[in-house]
C-alpha cells in the first residue's frame, strides 16, 4: 500500500473516531500502526500514556490550541473509561459546567467510588486531582458534556464561603438560574438539614435583589426547627445581575461582565470629545488612516501586506477573473476584502456621526460588514455563499487561548445580547472597549471575528468623536495579551490600557 494511502486509511479511521468521541482518542481505539503514523504526521498529541487527542498538524511545538479544545472531553472520557459513573465532579467543578464557564481551569477534582487519591498532571500545567469519598457522591447527578456532576441545587447548597468569594461571578449566575427555591430546600431540608448552607444562600438572594426567595428559605428552615442566621456570602459591594428574567448563562456571563467593568474601563479612558462638528472631515481622516489599519489589521491576523498590495486593491488594480497571480493570491484575496469592509464601516460611520445609536448600526450592519471581508472568496468559489448567511455552525478555538468561544447554540442569544448592552451604554468608551471584547469573546464567525472586533471598536470610538485608531501589528503580543487577561483573569483593565496607548500613539 503507498503511503499516502496508509495516511488517508487512517484519517478516515480517526474522523470517524473524532465525530464518536469528540476529538479524544485512548489506544485502543486504533491499530497501533494507525497511531503511530497518526502521531507522526501530528494529527494526533499524546496527552499522558495511552490517551491522545486530535490536533491540527501545522501546530507548532508547545502548541495549547488543541489541548484547550479538548480539555473536558478528554476529563469526560477519561474519567467514564476509568470510572463509568461511578463519580461525580466536585461542586466548584460542578459549578463551572452548569454556568457555562468558558475558561479552562488549572485543576479540576474528582470524586470517585473507588480507588486512591491521585494526581494526574496533564498539559500546559493542567491536572487531575481523583479522590475517593463514594458518601460523598450524590445519588442523584447530572450529566453535562458527559460529565457527572452535582445538581445545580445541590451544587448551590454544597457551595461554601470561600467559593463565593473566589467564584463569585458563576455563583450570581447559578443562583439566577435558579427559578424556585423549592428546588434548594428540598436539599437544605434533606438528612440532617443544612442550617449554615441556608443562611448564606438567604442572604445571597437577598443580596441580589431577590429578598422574597431569601424570605422563604429563613421562614421554611424554622418551621422545620432549624436555627438559620443569615449571613451574605458574597464580597463584592453590589451584585453584578440582581433580579433577572434571563435563562442562558452565557448571556448572564456577558450581563455580568459589561456591569462589572464599566467603571474600570472609565477610570482608564479619557473623557469622549463628543461627536464632531464636520462628519465629511472625521470621514477624511478616517480614510487617510485605511492603509496603515488595513497593514496592521491584516498582519494581526497572519496576512503578508505590504503597502503595494493596499495600493493595488484600493485602486481595483486587482483582477481575480483575468489575472491567475491574483486568483491564486490568498493575501490579496484577505486585503481585497479589507478594503471593501472598511468602505462598508464607513457608511456605517455616516450614521453614527449624525446621532444613531451606535448599537443598532451595528445590529443592522455588522452582517454586511462581514460579507463584504469575504465576498472576493465567495466570487473566486474558496468559499460557499452560505457561509455569508450568519454566524458559525460550529466550534471555532482561540489560538494558545485558556478562554473557549461560545458555542454555536449560545451565538443568536449572546449576540442579542451583546447589541442589548451597545444600544444601552450611555458611555462611548464603554462601548467600544467591552464591545470588542465581548465581540470577540462570543467569536460569532469561524473567521474574522479579530478584523470585524476593531471595526466595531472603532465604530464606538466615532460615537464619542474619539479618533479611528490602529492596532498595530508591533504590539500583537501584548494585544492578545490583554484580551486573555479579560478573558480568562476577569481583568479590562490591561485592554483598556492598551487601547488609550493605541489612540494616543497612532496619532489620536
Amino acid at each position: 500500500m503507498k503511503p499516502n494511502q496508509k495516511l488517508a486509511d487512517a484519517l478516515k479511521s480517526l474522523k470517524r473516531l473524532q465525530d464518536k468521541h469528540r476529538g479524544v482518542i485512548d489506544s485502543g481505539d486504533l491499530k497501533e500502526a494507525q497511531r503511530v503514523l497518526l502521531i507522526e504526521e501530528g494529527f494526533l498529541r499524546v496527552v499522558m500514556k495511552g490517551w491522545y487527542v486530535c490536533a491540527n498538524p501545522r501546530d507548532r511545538e508547545g502548541d495549547s490550541t488543541a489541548w484547550y479544545a479538548s480539555f473536558w472531553s478528554f476529563l469526560a472520557g477519561y474519567l467514564g473509561k476509568r470510572f463509568g459513573k461511578r463519580y461525580c465532579l466536585n461542586v466548584e467543578a460542578s459549578l463551572l459546567l452548569h454556568t457555562r464557564s468558558t475558561v479552562i481551569p488549572q485543576q479540576v477534582t474528582a470524586i470517585a467510588r473507588e480507588g486512591g487519591t491521585s494526581v494526574l498532571d496533564l498539559p500546559h500545567d493542567t491536572s487531575l486531582l481523583i479522590y475517593p469519598d463514594g458518601k460523598a457522591i450524590p445519588k442523584k447527578r447530572e450529566d453535562i458534556d458527559g460529565l457527572q456532576v452535582f445538581s445545580l441545587p445541590e451544587t448551590l447548597c454544597k457551595l461554601g464561603p470561600q467559593a463565593f468569594r473566589n467564584l463569585s461571578r458563576e455563583a450570581e449566575i447559578a443562583l439566577g438560574l435558579v427559578r424556585d427555591p423549592g428546588d434548594l430546600l428540598t436539599v437544605l431540608l434533606a438528612g440532617d438539614g443544612m442550617p449554615a448552607a441556608a443562611g448564606r444562600l438567604a442572604g445571597a438572594f437577598r443580596f441580589t435583589g431577590r429578598a422574597d426567595e431569601a424570605d422563604r428559605i429563613l421562614v421554611t428552615m424554622r418551621q422545620a426547627k432549624y436555627d438559620v442566621r443569615e449571613s451574605n456570602p458574597f464580597e463584592i459591594a453590589t451584585p453584578l445581575l440582581g433580579v433577572t428574567r434571563e435563562r442562558s448563562p452565557y448571556v448572564m456571563r456577558l450581563q455580568s461582565m459589561w456591569a462589572g467593568w464599566r467603571d474600570d474601563v472609565l477610570s482608564i479612558f479619557p473623557t469622549a470629545p463628543g461627536l464632531p462638528h464636520s462628519a465629511k472631515d472625521y470621514l477624511r481622516n478616517v480614510a487617510d488612516r485605511y492603509r496603515a489599519d488595513a497593514y496592521n489589521s491584516l498582519s494581526i491576523e497572519g496576512y503578508e501586506v505590504n503597502d503595494a498590495l493596499i495600493d493595488r486593491v484600493a485602486k481595483s488594480g486587482w483582477n481575480p477573473d483575468g489575472n491567475a497571480e491574483d486568483r491564486r493570491d490568498r493575501d490579496a484575496l484577505a486585503a481585497r476584502g479589507y478594503f471593501q469592509a472598511f468602505e462598508a464601516v464607513k457608511t456605517s460611520l455616516k450614521q453614527v456621526l449624525v446621532g444613531k445609536n451606535p448599537g443598532q448600526v451595528f445590529r443592522v450592519d455588522h452582517h454586511r460588514w462581514y460579507g463584504e471581508l469575504f465576498a472576493p472568496a465567495v466570487t473566486l468559489g474558496i468559499l460557499e455563499p452560505h457561509q455569508l448567511a450568519g454566524y458559525r455552525s460550529g466550534p471555532v478555538y482561540i489560538r494558545n487561548s485558556m478562554h473557549t468561544p461560545l458555542p454555536r447554540e449560545a451565538l443568536v442569544d449572546a449576540m442579542q445580547a451583546l447589541f442589548d448592552l451597545l444600544s444601552q451604554e450611555p458611555e462611548p468608551a464603554v462601548r467600544a472597549v467591552l464591545g470588542h471584547h465581548l465581540f470577540v469573546f462570543i467569536h460569532p464567525y469561524f473567521d474574522g471575528n479579530g478584523r470585524i472586533g476593531r471595526f466595531l471598536l472603532n465604530a464606538m470610538l466615532a460615537s464619542g468623536g474619539y479618533p479611528w485608531t490602529v492596532v498595530r501589528v508591533k504590539r500583537r503580543d501584548t494585544y492578545m495579551g490583554a484580551l486573555e487577561s479579560a478573558s480568562v483573569g476577569g481583568d479590562i483593565k490591561p485592554f483598556a490600557r492598551f487601547l488609550v496607548e493605541e489612540m494616543l500613539d497612532t496619532g489620536g
